[in-house]
C-alpha cells in the first residue's frame, strides 16, 4: 500500500514535518468563504509547512452533512493550492484528508481523497464508539484497501474514544498504515501507541504528535522500549496539530529547533523546555482547556481573525463559539508570549494571500 505514495512524499513524512490541521473559513451567513479558505492554505505553505491536513476535526466534521455539503469543496480548494505550490518548485507537500464515519462512509471518503490526489487519510474512529477491537480492525483494513492510512487517537473530550494497546498493536500490522497521529492528551494512552508500534516491529510507521498540550516534550523525548530483549529507541518525528493552524511560522521554527537540539545529542536545553510550557499555556487559551475544550475551534478562529485571515469566529453550529472568559485568556497569552506569534509575517503577506 505504501507504494501508492511517491517515495519522496513517504520519505518526508518519515523524516518529520509540520502539518497544520486546517480550519474552515466561513462568512457571517455561515457559507464557505472561498477566498479566505484559499488564503489559509497559502499562509501555511508560505510559513514552510511540510503538508496540510484538511477535513479533520479542526475543519469541523459537520462539513460532511448533506445539507452543508462542504467536504468536497474544501478538499478541492486545499488540493488546488498545494498542487500550485508543488508546481512552483520546492519540497512537495504531503496532502492529508480526514476520514470518518462508518465503514461505508469512510471507504467513500477515502475514494474521494484518492480521486483528488491526497496521499493519505487521517482515520477517525469516533463514529464507532462501541465497536470491539476485531470490528475496528476490519473497518481500518477496509479503508486501507483504498488509501494509505494515518491512525488517529483523538481525545475523548472532543468526540474520540479510548483505544487500547490491543487495538494499536493490531493496527500497526495493517500494511496500509504509514503513520499515526497521537492526540489523546494523555501520556498513558500516548505510550500505549508507542509500545504497540515498537512491539509490532514496524519501524517504518512515522509517529506524529497531536498532543497540543505537550508538543515540545513529545518532539524531544527518546522513547526507549524493549522488544525481544532489545532496547528500541523511537521518536515522534513531527506534528499534525490543530494548534499549528495558528502562529504557524513560529511553529515551523519550533519543530526545527527541537530537531536541532535532538541531533546535537546533548541534554535538551532548559530554555526549550520552558518555551514548551509557554506553548502549552497558549494552547490552553486557544483550545479552551478550562471548560473542557468547548471553544477549541472558535479559539483558533479568533487568532486568525485578529491576524485578518478570517473575517469572524463563525462555526457551522451557531451555538459554537468562545466560552466565557476565553477571549480574556487569549488576550493574556498574546501579551505574555509575544515571541510566539507570527503577526508581522502574516501582516506583510496577507493581502497577497487574499487575492483571488
Amino acid at each position: 500500500m505504501s507504494n501508492q505514495i511517491p517515495e519522496n512524499i513517504l520519505e518526508r513524512l518519515q523524516h518529520g514535518i509540520a502539518i497544520p490541521a486546517q480550519p474552515l473559513a466561513l462568512t457571517a451567513e455561515r457559507k464557505l468563504d472561498e477566498r479566505r479558505q484559499r488564503a489559509l492554505s497559502r499562509y501555511y505553505i508560505a510559513a514552510g509547512v511540510g503538508g496540510i491536513a484538511v477535513g479533520v476535526h479542526t475543519t469541523q466534521f459537520a462539513i460532511r452533512k448533506p445539507e452543508i455539503g462542504l467536504f468536497r469543496p474544501v478538499l478541492e480548494i486545499a488540493a488546488e493550492e498545494m498542487e500550485r505550490a508543488d508546481a512552483a518548485g520546492g519540497e512537495p507537500l504531503v496532502r492529508i484528508g480526514g476520514i470518518c464515519g462508518g465503514t461505508k462512509q469512510a471507504v467513500a471518503e477515502a475514494a474521494l481523497l484518492r480521486e483528488l490526489g491526497y496521499h493519505a487519510g487521517l482515520l477517525s474512529l469516533a463514529a464507532l464508539p462501541d465497536a470491539d477491537v476485531d470490528s475496528l480492525i476490519a473497518h481500518c483494513e477496509a479503508v486501507g484497501e483504498v488509501l494509505p492510512l494515518i491512525g488517529f487517537y483523538l481525545q475523548p473530550s472532543v468526540g474520540g474514544r479510548v483505544l487500547p494497546y490491543a487495538f494499536w498493536r493490531r493496527f500497526a500490522e495493517i500494511e496500509a498504515v504509514i503513520a499515526i497521529k497521537m492526540a489523546p492528551f494523555n501520556r498513558y494512552q500516548t505510550l500505549d501507541v508507542l509500545r504497540a508500534v515498537v512491539d509490532s516491529g514496524r519501524d517504518d510507521i512515522a509517529l506524529y504528535t497531536g498532543n497540543d498540550d505537550n508538543i515540545v516534550a513529545d518532539l524531544v523525548t527518546a522513547y526507549l522500549l524493549e522488544r525481544d530483549g532489545e532496547i528500541i529507541e523511537r521518536r515522534i518525528v513531527g506534528g499534525l496539530l490543530g494548534h499549528w493552524s495558528v502562529w504557524t511560522r513560529t511553529a515551523v521554527a519550533l519543530l526545527e529547533r527541537c530537531r536541532r537540539e535532538v541531533a546535537q545529542g546533548r541534554r535538551i536545553s532548559s530554555d526549550l523546555l520552558s518555551d514548551g510550557i509557554a506553548v502549552t499555556d497558549t494552547n490552553a487559551a486557544f483550545f479552551d482547556a478550562a471548560t473542557g475544550f468547548a471553544g477549541c475551534i472558535a479559539g483558533l478562529h479568533e487568532v486568525l481573525r485578529r491576524q485578518g485571515l478570517l473575517e469572524g469566529l463563525w462555526c457551522l453550529d451557531p451555538k459554537e463559539g468562545l466560552s466565557a472568559g476565553q477571549m480574556e485568556e487569549i488576550d493574556r497569552v498574546y501579551a505574555q508570549y509575544p515571541a510566539l506569534n507570527d503577526d508581522e509575517f502574516v501582516a506583510s503577506n496577507r493581502d497577497d494571500w487574499l487575492r483571488g
